[in-house]
């Protein structure tokens, strides 16, 4: 009989949340002091709440930075690493006829964008070093290039994603979409896979990463990028991002209940607009991490979340460090389900 595989959507209970903590070998050293404080406060709220992986090159270069966490709650790993990014080396965590089995998929640098030999072994030698709980399982999935980011779940069968980011040559250029779509059902035990053509973010090196444009919240919601300035680069592209997901049916056949993000602020590093989103905000137990921009449209995006989900605790986290690395909040973290992480 064929093993029933869920992905669990993100609002799922969780037992632990990775962070992959940045240092003076990784390319936030121009402002790596910015960049810690703003790790420091995203792992003070998630162990505030639940326990919190953090991997890093050494554990008493991070312990200065949680002496407001609750350090009960944390576990460190000390790895090699040559990046922050854990929504995209983490492994993915399936539940295979109810065990949880964390996927390790290649991570090639946004299709061989940037250096990952060091991040593409993060997963693997957690395992080693006995992090999860022993009924978790490990498969490998090395010949395949996949990252978090690249896909959303609704936890009963459903991938969101964008067919910028799937169907790119240098991540999996062999495969058609065809065989792609194959490939995700027979990871995530998905039944329907619903494919993106527009939206992007100036800025961005994922190739329009589905968690910087359109985000489930839960199976009938989905909230979403929305540009209303006809000036903006952004207009057009967004505005057809809109119609496809307008166009989108639940596996009932129902449309889905859209709720518009507003289009944050631009911001400009060196010349080069960065990818401020909303919809990069990650979900934990009892609580939404949402980035914050230093803007008026802070206090606007809190009041949408705090109306998609009215029994967490919205929290804004200051991400204008994370955005000159050209990611956000949800990029620099990875969930694992209840009964995964030690």
């Amino acid at each position: 009989m064929k093993p029933i595989t869920i992905l669990p959507a993100e609002w799922a209970p969780q037992s632990a949340v990775q962070l992959t903590w940045p240092h003076d070998g990784t390319d936030w050293v121009p402002y790596l002091d910015e960049a810690q404080q703003c790790f420091s406060e995203i792992a003070t709220a998630i162990a505030e709440r639940q326990k919190l992986l953090i991997v890093c090159r050494s554990e008493a270069e991070v312990r200065p930075f949680l002496k407001n966490a609750r350090l009960e709650n944390v576990r460190f790993a000390e790895l090699p690493t040559n990046d922050t990014w854990a929504r995209d080396h983490g492994g993915i965590t399936v539940l295979r006829n109810g065990q949880p089995i964390v996927l390790d998929f290649k991570f090639n640098g946004w299709g061989l964008k940037f250096p990952a030999d060091k991040d593409n072994l993060i997963t693997r030698q957690l395992f080693e070093k006995g992090v999860f709980a022993p009924q978790t399982g490990y498969e490998n999935q090395l010949n395949y290039v996949l990252e978090g980011g690249g896909i959303e779940s609704d936890g009963l069968g459903t991938i969101l994603t964008t067919s910028e980011c799937l169907l790119s040559p240098n991540r999996n250029g062999a495969f058609s979409r065809s065989e792609i779509e194959e490939k995700l059902k027979e990871f995530f035990g998905a039944n329907r896979i619903l494919w993106l053509e527009n939206g992007y973010l100036a800025g961005d090196d994922t190739d329009s990463h589905i968690d910087t444009l359109a985000r489930f919240c839960d199976p009938e919601t989905i909230t979403y990028v929305k540009c209303d300035d006809p000036l903006d680069e952004h207009f057009e592209a967004l505005r057809n991002m809109e119609a496809e997901l307008r166009a989108l049916r639940q596996a009932n056949g129902e449309a889905y209940k859209l709720v518009a993000l507003p289009m944050a602020d631009a911001v400009y590093f060196e010349g080069d607009r960065l990818p401020a989103t909303y919809a990069n905000f990650l979900i934990i137990n009892g609580a939404v991490l949402v980035p914050f921009y230093d803007s008026p449209k802070d206090a606007e995006a809190k009041r949408i979340f705090e109306g998609l989900f009215p029994n967490r605790e919205i929290i804004g986290i200051n991400c204008l460090p994370l955005i000159k690395q050209h990611g956000s909040l949800h990029c620099v973290t990875m969930q694992f389900p209840e009964n995964v992480v030690l």
